[in-house]
Formats: C-alpha cells, sequence, structure tokens
C-alpha cells in the first residue's frame, strides 16, 4: 500500500501520545492558564467596578462641595449685605448728628449776634445818653440835678433812640 497516509501502529501510538500530552497539558498548563486569567478578569471587572463606585462617591463629594460652596458664596453676599446697610445706618447716623451740631452752632451763633447786637445798642445808648447830657448843659447852661437829667435822657433815647435803630 503506497497511499499517503498509511494506517499503522506508529500513527496510533502518536495520536494516542498527542493525547496524553494534551491531557497532560490541559492538567498542567492550561487549567492554571485558565484560573489565573479567570482570577485577571474577575480582579479587573473588580477593579472596574470599584473605580466605578469612587467616581460616583467622587461625583457626590463634587456636588456636596459645590452646595457648600454656593451656600458659602451666599453667606458670604448676605454678610456683605449686612455690612452695606448697618454702614449706611451708621452714615445716615454721622449725618444726623452732624445736621443736629450744626443747628446747635447755628443757633448759639444767632444768640451770640443777638446778644452782641444788643450790647452794641447799649453801648451806644449810654454813649448817646453821654452825649446828650453834654449837649443839654450846654444848651440849658446851668447844670441839672442827676435824677433829672437822668429822666430827660431816657425819655430822649426812648422816643428818638429806638426809632432808629428799628429801621
Amino acid at each position: 500500500m503506497t497511499g499517503l497516509v498509511e494506517l499503522n501502529w506508529t500513527i496510533i501510538l502518536q495520536i494516542a501520545n498527542m493525547l496524553i500530552l494534551f491531557i497532560a497539558l490541559k492538567i498542567v498548563l492550561f487549567k492554571p492558564v485558565h484560573e489565573f486569567m479567570q482570577s485577571r478578569q474577575d480582579n479587573i471587572l473588580a477593579s472596574i467596578k470599584e473605580a466605578e463606585e469612587k467616581n460616583k462617591e467622587a461625583e457626590k463629594r463634587k456636588k456636596e462641595y459645590e452646595t457648600k460652596l454656593q451656600l458659602a458664596e451666599e453667606e458670604g453676599r448676605q454678610l456683605i449685605k449686612e455690612a452695606s446697610k448697618r454702614a449706611e445706618k451708621r452714615a445716615d447716623q454721622i449725618i444726623k448728628n452732624a445736621e443736629k451740631e450744626a443747628s446747635q452752632i447755628l443757633e448759639r451763633a444767632e444768640l451770640e449776634i443777638k446778644r452782641k447786637q444788643e450790647q452794641a445798642v447799649n453801648e451806644l445808648k449810654n454813649e448817646m445818653a453821654s452825649l446828650a447830657l453834654i449837649a443839654a448843659s450846654k444848651i440849658i447852661d446851668k447844670t441839672l440835678d442827676e435824677k433829672e437829667h437822668r429822666g430827660l435822657i431816657k425819655e430822649f433815647i426812648d422816643e428818638v433812640g429806638d426809632a432808629r435803630w428799628q429801621n
């Protein structure tokens, strides 16, 4: 028989050897490699799951921080608003106090002016009285007693002096 493939004991032994080798490799090599690959795959899946959980946790914390940041910003704006209101109230109070003080200064100045004016009028009246006394003495050419003299001067000032100063 001269064909391409001869069926003899050598081929049968080679097939048996190959099966034994395959079984041995499967027990010795394929099973540990398969277990190693399965373990590696499980580890990768666990790592992916853990990463997803950490990513979710990070997103959750990010939202919490953003919320806290917004609250802090709102609180800051509220504090600034309250400080502005207090400053405005304080400014209004200062302005009112200044206006009140200015009014008091103005009143005191008016009273002082009025007092000085009355003082000047009285001094002028006294001077006029003295001048009138001198003039009357010269005109009458006699000496009046002091009481009569003062009475005439007072009458003169009351009639003429006030009318002139009023105008």
